[in-house]
């Protein structure tokens, strides 16, 4: 029931890590993918991998006027969107006092306006397709505070609350919208920044993979899913079951 064939997924962000992972893994089950990032080089690699089940769309997710060529984009090439993937996003850390505005803003821009900019791009489309799937990537940091993450962590948790809310407001058109919790996962993004770090304290001892996380996408994007909405998906080898 994972399989995606047929269904067209639009995923932010997939130039590298999570974001190419879930491409590729929604390329397998049978989907074809739009591939946005601002990372045209590495964006178009990863599209051009899939051959043609890929198309990539330069995008920056805090456009509202690039969420509509986006969209238009994936149905001129595919005919309609069956899911959206939010997974651009941008992590950066700092003490609450020395989190300057401009850097809170511009997290606010990305990871939060973003995802509620595709999504009221992409609503109109899944309607009519007679409905679909909207995966938000949140992050641990949106479930439990950790120090340097004020800015981070509000973005992510302000993430929480536009998964439910829109879950509400979505359902009648069958629209399922569902947010992903990923811990340390061993991205581009991440590793220079907690290089040599140990996991012990964690259950499972080690940080995750992009295609962890990718496969509890791929559920989500999946027929699998079909009477899940308005749900959290923690992937963080047991960092918030203490």
């Amino acid at each position: 029931m994972t399989a995606l064939d047929g269904k067209v997924v639009l995923i932010t962000g997939a130039g590298r890590g999570q974001g190419a992972a879930e491409a590729r893994l929604c390329a397998e089950a049978g989907a074809r993918v739009v591939l946005t990032d601002l990372r045209e080089e590495e964006g178009r690699a990863v599209a051009a991998e899939l051959g043609g089940q890929g198309v990539f769309v330069r995008h920056d997710v805090a456009d509202p006027v690039g969420w509509d060529a986006a969209v238009r984009a994936a149905v001129d090439a595919f005919g309609t969107v069956s899911a959206l993937v939010n997974n651009a996003a941008l992590w950066r850390t700092a003490h609450v006092e020395q989190q300057s505005l401009e850097g809170f803003e511009e997290l606010i821009r990305v990871n939060l306006l973003g995802p509620f900019l595709g999504i009221r791009a992409v609503a109109p489309v899944l309607r009519a397709a007679g409905g679909g799937s909207i995966v938000n990537i949140s992050s641990t940091a949106g479930l439990v505070g950790i120090p340097g993450h004020a800015a981070y962590g509000s973005t992510k948790s302000g993430l929480r609350g536009l998964t439910r809310s829109a879950a509400l407001d979505l359902g009648a058109d069958r629209i399922r919208v569902n947010s992903v919790h990923p811990g340390a996962v061993d991205t581009p993004m991440v590793a220079g920044a907690v290089a040599g770090r140990d996991w012990a304290h964690l259950a499972l001892g080690r940080m995750g993979r992009p295609e962890e996380v990718g496969g509890l996408v791929l559920f989500l994007c999946s027929d699998a899913s079909s009477y899940i909405t308005g749900a959290e998906f923690t992937v963080d080898g047991g960092m918030t079951a203490a």
